[in-house]
């Protein structure tokens, strides 16, 4: 959607948001569960009842308001900025075998978790990759755990690396990406079931706009500017 003057959301509109279809399955299946429970004990009943409120929350699917310009990378996920760092790419995102600038933005349980796209283009490469299933806050859960690669390439030809990492709890990586496929910057193209974390790797000379510690919100924070030339950002708590 388009951001204007008359189209800001209304209360109702902020209360009311919308559930992911990969939810309602588990919604249900905890709903039922406290039915059961239910009829033998009550206590359990509101106990599961509370569990299905969450499931219910942690699929939720806000609508963002994606900036539009070009160059602009758009965080692929809510969380908080964990490391930023050089890294060499997984080999499958065929970004070449020099370090590149990596971000990573770690999702806890609490964090929506419908994963975006972060530029327009396509997909010119996407890959699955087993692993262990270790804390997604850790270094080496990039190359570790259980992850999902897909390399992306702009309309101007900069490449950059997006990938999912299955996290302790994290048990179901969500990719609806093919090779080929066009995007823009915003979409939604997956999630992360629960807790996990994603990394993009930006075109060599590219500084972070984002700092360490910096909250993400997926779809809406610019994470770097491909047409800029500037420095990387510094912050500080205030």
């Amino acid at each position: 959607m388009t951001s204007g003057p008359d189209s800001s959301p209304s209360a109702l509109d902020t209360v009311l948001v919308p559930i992911h279809r990969a939810g309602w399955p588990f919604i249900g299946a905890f709903a039922a569960v406290a039915v059961v429970l239910g009829f033998l004990w009550t206590p359990l009943f509101w106990i599961c009842l509370v569990a299905t409120a969450w499931c219910v929350f942690f699929f939720r699917d806000p609508p963002r308001v994606t900036p539009l310009g070009e160059g602009l990378v758009v965080s692929p996920a809510d969380g908080r900025v964990q490391m930023i760092t050089e890294a060499v790419p997984p080999e499958e995102l065929e970004l070449g075998e020099a370090a590149l600038t990596r971000i990573s933005i770690f999702l806890n349980v609490f964090d929506v978790h419908i994963n975006r796209v972060p530029v327009d283009g396509r997909v010119i490469a996407q890959a699955y990759r087993p692993g262990t299933f270790v804390n997604a806050a850790l270094d080496k859960a990039s190359d570790e755990n259980e992850r999902q690669l897909v390399g992306l390439e702009t309309p101007a030809g900069q490449r950059l690396g997006l990938v999912q990492i299955a996290g302790l709890v994290a048990r179901r990586i969500v990719c609806n990406l093919e090779a080929g496929q066009s995007v823009r910057a915003g979409e939604r193209y997956g999630l992360i079931r629960f807790g996990s974390r994603v990394d993009v790797y930006l075109p060599a000379g590219v500084a972070p706009l984002v700092v360490v510690g910096q909250r993400a919100i997926g779809g809406e924070t610019v994470l770097a500017d491909l047409t800029s030339q500037g420095p990387q950002r510094t912050g500080e708590v205030r």
